[in-house]
């Protein structure tokens, strides 16, 4: 089984999210990810921690989850998250600590106990992915990024291309920007083993050297 932290509670699917995990597993095989050359050292044990931040209302994560699986990457990486529950999230404070009388002071003692695990897990975490969608935007996700960036972290954003631009200054601080699971999944696979899927452009494709010329003249 795929090693997953605060993904144990399925969330429900929404319409137009991205690709279910049945979906998911056909593109990713029929990428057919392959290693091309030494990237990762034999016996090398390292496990990567990847945070997913983002919307909370949709399968996303256990899309990923599920591309993690069939990639044979369980035994390589751990994924966190928030407290899928929104419920939960909103009212932990007041449960713990007794309820507010308004409103902002209630979000407020929530936002703080729930930032005590989200610090944590980013401050730990190799990778970081924010994803933001049409329906479920989840504004904090954004907050999350930069907290991320600040802290040197690695960041792969994903979204639709309709939100390519009010997400631009979080696309130029992210190393990789995705429009789809199966892309999230394949970066991690090339960062992590080397291996690469079959080219996104199909046929149209050539390596750079043949479409823009050698970088260097004189290898």
């Amino acid at each position: 089984a795929e090693r997953v932290c605060a993904l144990s509670s399925p969330a429900a699917s929404c319409t137009g999210a991205l690709p279910s995990s049945s979906m998911l597993s056909a593109l990713t095989k029929s990428s057919a990810l392959r290693p091309r050359g030494l990237a990762t050292l034999a016996g090398h044990s390292k496990v990567w921690r990847v945070y997913l931040s983002g919307e909370i209302h949709s399968s996303w994560r256990e899309d990923v989850a599920a591309g993690i699986r069939d990639a044979g990457l369980s035994e390589q990486v751990l994924l966190c998250g928030p407290n899928p529950s929104h419920e939960d999230s909103d009212d932990c404070a007041a449960i713990i600590l007794g309820m507010e009388e308004k409103r902002p002071n209630w979000d407020r003692i929530g936002a703080s106990m729930n930032a005590i695990r989200t610090r944590t897990l980013i401050d730990e975490a190799d990778v970081v992915v924010v994803r933001l969608g049409e329906k479920y935007r989840q504004w904090n996700a954004a907050f999350d990024a930069g907290y991320a960036s600040a802290k040197g972290k690695p960041i792969i954003t994903l979204h639709p291309p309709s939100l390519g631009h009010p997400m631009k200054e979080v696309n130029a601080a992210a190393m990789a920007v995705c429009e789809e699971v199966p892309q999230v999944v394949q970066t991690l696979a090339y960062v992590i083993s080397g291996a690469l899927p079959s080219p996104r452009d199909g046929d149209a494709w050539e390596p750079i050297a043949d479409r823009l010329g050698k970088g260097n003249p004189n290898p």
